[in-house]
């Protein structure tokens, strides 16, 4: 999925990654070498053309220029098959003479040829020098340049020399012409290798600018793809073009953890952030929000998000949203942490120090009571046992804190039979708080296995029951527990009871430490079960729901945890008796 992710540039979508192959040395060498090779076939085969043309037309009759021609063709045609591209180097060498050496034998006897006495066409092939000047300039040096248009001015003199010789009239024309023609190519020479020269160097900075650019974008997506934080880029009809691993996690659907391009339009939970981002690109301003994703058989998501609009992109101009999206329960987790960092030594030694003067008042009670027959001491003694044991579980609640550990997902946690477990769990509730009657449990497949600790889920479903139980009243099915399949990954179970909402003030903190609506609770019943949840990686959360009670639909508080789905059950964990003792609740 990430190598996906990656196939798209983060503020380019679309634009593939080019790597540094693309601008390599060897590669821009090979791409001239083939550009001149192309360039004398195509002459080599015009010339033959017209030779031909001019010998069916009368106009020329040397056989001995179609033949030179061909020749040229044929010799062009070789060098590109067997000869490697390469540069020409400092001196005149084997590739010069294949490359430029054959175009220089072929004009000068093309001209030797069209200047003789018997030659009736007026074809001037001076200007077929600049060719292998050209080539010479591009991909070789300045002194080889340099000599090569010493030698065409000389191959030119020494034509003009011969045309005089064959008929001595005036002198000019046949020494200025080739005269001007030989500056002609020290000018081009000199102008084509400088112009080549300072090419190569931009290239070369060119490929050292794009390298840096490379590795130092390569890195972006290495920070963004390790970033905590979910990073999208959206475009203004709400598409998503890239999205980190974070992101893909926080939207919680299959098509964002599988898709390269999504639509946050697919989904009805990610329509907060699609109206975020139209906001933004209307706008043209950043904003943050608190939105929460909600999907079916999944407690919804709260994420802080925030919109950057970056610079248009393309030709058209579109405008592209940066969404960074923050999980909130990751922000409450840091915020507990520092919490629970400077309260949970303090809280711990003093439960410590509480603990042993309470055993000893305990007992010296306990020894009072026997002593005493009077009515009213008798009362005063079942006071003080009363608070007493009060204060001992306010004390084991605290310390129960300090003992829950963070979940290690390399300790193999035992795996249960969740209907079985969790109908066994709620009878003996029901039987030892005698209700059976308000208690109505709707199990799903009994082979659904989960990984989690019995004692642990014991105490997670009887600190629920407990404080379902403590918000309902006596009516049939107001307490109900369900069981449910999500996927192949996950499971279920909930408590639902008929109870009122709860404010909303009291909701915000629901799963906070020493925070309770109950002046009797201690406040920390809820916050045990949720991390005794993380710990073996399920999820606890709260949600208004409608269920069916009593024969009409009733809303309700509902806790729900997901659990992760096991193969199969530990021996272990089902080979308890089917009735075992109470435990107290968790407040």
């Amino acid at each position: 999925m990430a190598e996906e992710a990656r196939a798209h540039s983060w503020l380019n979508p679309g634009t593939p990654d080019t790597g540094e192959g693309n601008f390599d040395a060897s590669y821009e060498m090979s791409r001239q070498w083939q550009g001149f090779i192309t360039a004398r076939l195509v002459l080599g085969f015009v010339l033959v053309t017209l030779q031909i043309a001019l010998y069916a037309t009368g106009t020329a009759h040397s056989q001995a220029q179609i033949a030179i021609s061909a020749a040229y063709l044929a010799g062009t045609l070789a060098s590109k098959l067997f000869i490697r591209p390469r540069p020409l180097g400092q001196s005149f060498n084997r590739v010069w003479g294949a490359l430029v050496g054959i175009d220089l034998l072929t004009f000068s006897a093309l001209q030797v040829l069209q200047s003789g006495p018997a030659s009736i066409s007026t074809i001037n092939y001076t200007p077929l020098f600049a060719l292998p000047v050209l080539v010479a300039s591009v991909l070789g040096s300045m002194r080889l340049a340099l000599g090569t248009a010493a030698g065409i001015t000389m191959l030119m003199l020494g034509v003009s020399i011969w045309s005089y010789l064959q008929s001595p009239t005036d002198s000019t024309p046949y020494f200025v012409q080739p005269a001007l023609s030989g500056a002609g190519y020290f000018a081009i020479a000199w102008l084509s290798n400088q112009l080549a020269s300072r090419l190569t160097t931009e290239g070369q900075r060119a490929r050292q600018s794009q390298l840096a650019a490379s590795i130092q974008r390569q890195v972006n997506e290495l920070v963004i793809e390790s970033l905590p934080d979910g990073v999208l880029i959206v475009d203004e009809r709400g598409m998503v073009h890239s999205a980190n691993p974070a992101a893909r996690q926080l939207l919680g659907s299959h098509q964002a953890l599988h898709a390269t391009v999504f639509d946050l339009k697919e989904e009805p939970g990610w329509f907060p952030l699609l109206s975020l981002t139209r906001l933004s690109v209307g706008t043209g301003q950043n904003h943050e929000e608190d939105v929460t994703i909600r999907h079916s058989n999944l407690g919804p998501r709260r994420v802080h998000a925030r919109t950057r609009m970056a610079a248009p992109q393309g030709t058209t101009g579109e405008s592209l949203c940066v969404l960074f999206l923050q999980d909130q329960r990751e922000l409450e987790a840091r915020m507990r942490t520092e919490k629970l960092a400077g309260m949970g030594r303090l809280s711990t030694a003093v439960a410590h120090e509480i603990r042993n003067p309470l055993s000893a008042i305990t007992q010296a009670n306990a020894l009072l009571d026997e002593d005493v027959s009077d009515p009213k001491l008798k009362k005063l003694t079942a006071m003080v046992s009363q608070n007493a044991k009060r204060l001992e579980k306010i004390v084991n609640d605290i310390l129960n804190v300090s003992r829950v550990q963070p979940y290690d997902p390399a300790h193999l946690i035992p795996a249960l039979a969740l209907g079985n477990t969790l109908h066994r769990i709620c009878s003996d509730w029901a039987s030892q708080n005698g209700a059976q009657r308000r208690l109505a449990i709707h199990g799903s497949d009994p082979a659904t296995n989960v990984h989690f600790d019995i004692e642990h889920l014991r105490r997670v479903l009887l600190n629920l029951l407990d404080n379902a139980r403590r918000h309902t009243h006596e009516l049939a099915e107001s307490i109900q527990v369900f069981t449910d399949v999500i996927d192949a990954q996950n499971a279920s179970f909930s408590i639902w009871s008929d109870a009122p909402p709860m404010d909303q003030s009291v909701e915000r903190h629901l799963f906070e430490p020493f925070f309770s609506s109950d002046s009797r609770s201690s406040g920390l019943g809820l916050f045990i079960c949720r991390e005794l949840c993380e710990r073996h990686d399920a999820v606890l959360f709260y949600q208004r729901n409608v269920r069916t009670a009593r024969g009409i639909p009733i809303e309700g508080n509902e806790f729900v945890v997901t659990l992760r789905r096991a193969d199969a059950p530990d021996n272990a964990q089902t080979t308890e008796p089917t009735t075992t003792p109470w435990q107290p609740p968790l407040y």
